[in-house]
């Protein structure tokens, strides 16, 4: 029965899993992306989505707070100045899991954890909405009305 268990323990002592989250927590905000497996992928999620939103304000009191979970100066560095100018608008949902497969050592199962505003596959920034157009007539039928009186206006000026 799983009575009281509120997250993975991942098979560690407090202070390993701690250590191991932290330590995974301050990749991800350097590179953006890791390769884990799927249970260390979904508690490192847990870990680090609550310090993504603490980011947001930018206070001593948050940083405090934030550095006391990561204990790496330069990863509180980059989550208060780079990331969180680009998750400032993100309601939650800062980091993506995409399952990979079987890993062949031991055919545990692998993920990429990744932070959603750093793909620019899946979220392009500079590619715009195009919607479906069809050839019904109608901006072109209003087009080819309007000409003949502008052309008319246009020819009784310059004369």
């Amino acid at each position: 029965m799983r009575h009281g268990k509120k997250f993975n323990h991942l098979s560690r002592k407090t202070a390993h899993r701690r250590a191991m989250l932290a330590n995974m927590a301050c990749s991800l905000i350097e590179h953006k992306r890791i390769n884990t497996t799927v249970a260390k992928a979904k508690a490192v999620r847990q870990f680090v989505e609550p310090l993504i939103t603490k980011s947001k304000e930018d206070t001593t009191h948050n940083r405090r707070i934030v550095f006391g979970y990561l204990r790496n100066k330069h990863a509180v560095t980059e989550l208060f100045r780079e990331i969180s100018t680009k998750v400032a608008d993100r309601p939650g949902g800062y980091v993506r899991i995409i399952k990979l497969g079987n890993r062949l050592g031991d055919n545990a199962d692998m993920a990429m954890l990744e932070l959603v505003d750093y793909n620019e596959v899946y979220n392009p920034k500079g590619k715009k909405k195009t919607t479906r157009r069809r050839r019904r007539g109608g901006k072109k039928a209003e087009a080819v009305a309007t000409p003949p009186a502008a052309e008319t206006k246009a020819t009784e000026e310059e004369e």
